[in-house]
């Protein structure tokens, strides 16, 4: 799904907490769940998994791999499950009033 790029950037980050929350992933594993929602590469998702890292919202740690190098593996803390919630609660509030305002748009259409 082609989605504007600015649209984009401001979901990714609660993309990658809701979907590391539900199970330990590294980093490429990652990015190919998020590009199942939305159009994203490597590029952009790395950024936000070192961000998040260093925010105290991931930990990580190394496994090795049956098929190639160690992985480095995130997984959530649980202030990250608390930036999760309040983004959840923030995204919400966003998207009913962009929703609303369609709508209310496209009645004076």
């Amino acid at each position: 799904m082609n989605i504007n790029t600015q649209f984009k950037k401001g979901v990714l980050e609660l993309l990658v907490l809701l979907i590391v929350e539900k199970k330990d992933m590294y980093g490429y594993e990652l990015v190919e769940a998020v590009s199942k929602i939305v159009d994203v590469n490597e590029g952009t998702i790395y950024p936000i998994l070192k961000r998040l890292t260093n925010e105290g919202y991931f930990e990580t740690y190394l496994e090795e791999s049956k098929n190639g190098p160690t992985r480095k593996y995130y997984h959530i803390t649980v202030s990250g499950k608390k930036r999760k919630k309040n983004q959840i609660m923030e995204w919400k509030k966003f998207s009913n009033s962009v929703n609303d305002f369609i709508k209310g748009s496209e009645k004076n259409e």
